[in-house]
């Protein structure tokens, strides 16, 4: 376009287009208040518009290895509509709960023309929608599952394998209004899920209300090594890989999963379920379905439990072939109004619709509660074929074999399906073992499924304490909720207090073995599926008391329960788990005093100690540490079980289950550094000739103009700070430590403590976060945290 030109994009003269209304717009002077949209005529110049805020590439694009603190401070306060002060525990106690349920199952069986039920009910897809946001949970970070309702967003919204739950979200949109801020998205998705378990007729465990909704994408969540271009797919085969998450092959002995993962591939809940790489082998599908379940913390019970329990619900949609279906909600048009995989086959829903590719039934009366799904696969034998779409399925050798009715046309009826990984629960023996056990007892299935689905649904949501609702009243003591006792004795008063500090000191223990003791204790804590802390007392219980990062407080805890036998002998009661933390406290406050500032460390009593019998040992073991930089510790074994994988980023995953922002990060890591907590009571890191004084020498020696850092090995794991005009070795750090000094968001932080104004300022913020540290897992305490339900 020449320079002098006036005609508009859509070649309207005098820029007349649809943006302006078709007016010409000069001001009384003749001038012309457009003039920017002319070519050159903003004052710096530029006649076109190359982007705007957040367009790739941004920092990210251009920097893929550096350490993304900001992701700490994601999902924040100021991204919360409601408000730091809204209390989700009051609110959801003004529901009733059975008026609820009356809307959800009257919303169930009420069929709608732009996405009617298969047969009547939106039971089954329900049922799917929650089971597919409860099953993103995995054991060994505590992250994925139900609690923040993580389905609404990219990419987990967008993924293959949840395919048209968009649809039974936007369905429910009106049971979401009309209970408002007193019902979030995650507690929806749930309840309705049992909701249709019980319109169907099956007796639910229980439901647990308070999951507090996201507000915002989880850009951190690690979900795997595969990479693909969401614009170019077209098919399952190419969202769907899984290449680079496994060690070996299916079958070999070698065969497994890449930690911290729990699905067999990208962009899939579970398994494929046309088996490893759509192979149709039952027995390679054995193999992943007990990688992946295990993976989710279920046993073999559970995992058949849950398969044939969801597979008695519903069908199964592959009427169109997937390079038909348009794009993910996250790449759909604006005008799709967030729903994606638009169907444009015939009506495009019902008969019509395609989710995963495989079409059909399980069981004849997909609506009811039964044992036909165990029966019909053990009663038949079966034969490979292919759906409408393409995909690969099975259906009984038997031309008798019972059938199962249409979706959506009364009197026609078609064959059974059932899917490569359903044939798996009849090839592996120990499945099968479990099937064949719920096949001669329904009771027992009903009940082995009903306690699964509560597992699954909510395994993620921590201590009893955080329930919410009439329905939580369960009086079994479920291992996998880690139970706690309830408190015995006398609460602890001021006077008691005092005597237990004093006590405490009179062992002679040291400030950083207290305080070294007390953090191991509470650090174990993991906001994603609110498990560890020191509510407990798990830090002298297997397997905790025996892991080698725990070592130094061995001798700290047998000391401590001295001291709680002398105060028992003296008419008191204070928990093993109270003292832990108490002691750590006397420990900061001692170190602050040491250092020049007078300070009193907050401690809330009211811990208990659990026993060995409460301890799953097993599913404990996924909290021990590879890598913990705030002790300085790094796995022998590190090297080889996280290959490619710095320890710094380990260090920032840690921050972020026990919530810490960058600042409490900094300050916590300088304060444990100086009061010598490493887990081995080494110096490395321990920038300070003053030992166990709270002061901030960790931050001023590290940002030593003077030093210059070097690596002792081709590791690069530990550094040598030499003074460059001298040659003198002054500090060893490892990269935990130079993290710090080396991350331009994390230095800018060092430098609002290392400065001369900056010590009270690090004392107090360090107290504040160790008592946040402290406090992680004390839901039994109303509104001490904000961002968690609290009890009464």
């Amino acid at each position: 376009m020449s320079e002098n030109s006036t005609t508009s994009s859509n070649g309207d003269p005098d820029h007349r287009d649809a943006g302006h209304g078709g007016a010409d717009h000069r001001d009384a002077d003749g001038t012309d208040t457009c003039s920017f949209h002319m070519a050159g005529s903003l004052p710096a110049g530029g006649d076109h518009l190359g982007g705007s805020f957040g367009q790739s590439p941004t920092l990210e694009a251009w920097y893929p290895q550096r350490l993304r603190v900001e992701l700490l401070h994601r999902n924040g306060v100021d991204a919360d509509p409601l408000g730091p002060d809204f209390d989700y525990a009051a609110a959801f106690a003004t529901i009733d709960l059975e008026e609820l349920k009356r809307d959800i199952k009257t919303l169930l069986t009420t069929s709608v023309d732009w996405w009617p039920a298969d047969y009547g009910n939106y039971g089954p897809q329900m049922i799917r929608m929650a089971w597919h946001a409860a099953g993103t949970y995995r054991i060994a970070d505590g992250r994925g599952g139900a609690g923040t309702a993580m389905q609404r967003f990219a990419p987990i919204g967008s993924w293959w394998d949840n395919g048209n739950t968009d649809k039974s979200r936007r369905l429910l949109q009106p049971i979401k209004h009309k209970y408002g801020n007193a019902l979030s998205w995650a507690d929806l998705m749930v309840l309705t899920g049992n909701c249709s378990l019980e319109l169907m007729g099956l007796p639910t465990y229980g439901f647990g209300g308070g999951r507090l909704d996201a507000w915002e994408p989880d850009d951190g969540t690690w979900w795997g090594p595969e990479v693909w271009d969401p614009h170019a797919v077209t098919s399952m085969d190419e969202m769907v890989s899984r290449d680079e998450r496994w060690h070996g092959q299916n079958g070999d002995a070698d065969y497994d999963l890449q930690s911290p993962l729990a699905a067999s591939h990208q962009a899939l809940i579970y398994v494929n379920p046309e088996g490893p790489y759509a192979n149709g082998d039952p027995l390679g599908s054995a193999r992943d379905i007990r990688i992946t379940f295990t993976r989710m913390a279920m046993n073999d019970e559970e995992t058949v439990a849950l398969i044939a329990g969801g597979h008695a619900f519903g069908k199964s949609h592959g009427m169109v072939p997937a390079a038909k279906i348009g794009p993910s909600p996250e790449l759909a048009p604006i005008e799709s109004m967030g729903l994606g995989w638009h169907n444009p086959q015939g009506a495009g829903n019902g008969n019509d619709t395609s989710t995963n590719g495989i079409e059909g039934s399980w069981t004849q009366d997909p609506t009811r509660w039964d044992n036909s799904y165990l029966e019909n696969l053990f009663g038949h034998e079966w034969e490979q074929t292919r759906s409408p779409a393409g995909a690969l399925q099975w259906t009984p050798v038997d031309a008798d074999a019972p059938r199962t009715p249409d979706a959506h046309v009364p009197g026609e009826t078609h064959a059974l399906m059932m899917m490569t990984s359903d044939l798996a629960l009849k090839v592996d023996p120990a499945y099968r073992e479990v099937c064949e056990r719920f096949l001669a007892d329904f009771d027992l299935f009903t009940t082995a499924f009903s306690k699964a689905w509560y597992k699954l649904t909510h395994r993620d949501m921590g201590p009893k304490h955080r329930y919410l609702g009439p329905e939580t009243t369960i009086s079994d003591e479920l291992l996998w909720q880690d139970p706690l006792p309830d408190a015995t004795g006398a609460p602890l008063g001021e006077a008691d207090l005092d005597t237990l500090r004093q006590a405490v000191r009179d062992t002679g223990i040291s400030a950083s073995d207290l305080v070294v003791t007390a953090y191991s204790a509470a650090s174990t804590y993991r906001d994603s599926d609110k498990r560890g802390g020191a509510n407990g007392g798990r830090i002298a219980l297997a397997p905790q008391k025996d892991w080698p990062v725990n070592r130094r407080t061995v001798p700290v805890v047998e000391a401590l329960r001295g001291v709680q036998a002398d105060f028992a002998r003296g008419g008191g009661h204070v928990s093993l788990a109270d003292l832990v933390v108490l002691a750590g406290c006397v420990g900061v406050e001692d170190a602050a005093r040491a250092a020049g500032v007078e300070v009193t460390v907050p401690f809330t009593p009211g811990r208990v100690d659990a026993t060995q019998e409460q301890t799953d040992v097993e599913m404990f073991e996924w909290l021990r540490p590879v890598a913990d930089g705030f002790r300085n510790h790094v796995s022998e074994r590190f090297a080889d079980f996280a290959p490619g994988v710095a320890p710094e980023a380990v260090f920032l995953d840690r921050a972020n289950l026990m919530t810490l922002t960058a600042p409490e990060w900094t300050v916590l890591t300088g304060g444990l550094r100086v009061l010598g907590a490493n887990w081995d009571g080494s110096s490395t890191g321990v920038l300070t000739d003053r030992v166990g004084a709270l002061t901030t020498d960790f931050f001023v020696n590290l940002t030593d103009t003077d030093l210059v850092w070097t690596k002792t090995d081709d590791t690069e794991t530990t550094f040598t700070g030499t003074v460059q005009g001298t040659g003198e070795e002054r500090w060893t750090a490892s990269r935990a430590d130079l993290l710090f000094g080396s991350n331009a968001q994390l230095r800018s932080i060092v430098d609002a403590y290392a400065g001369s104004d900056g010590h009270e300022r690090f004392v107090r913020d360090f107290v504040a976060a160790w008592d946040k540290v402290m406090m992680l897992d004390r839901y039994d305490v109303k509104g001490h945290r904000r961002y968690g339900p609290m009890a009464a």
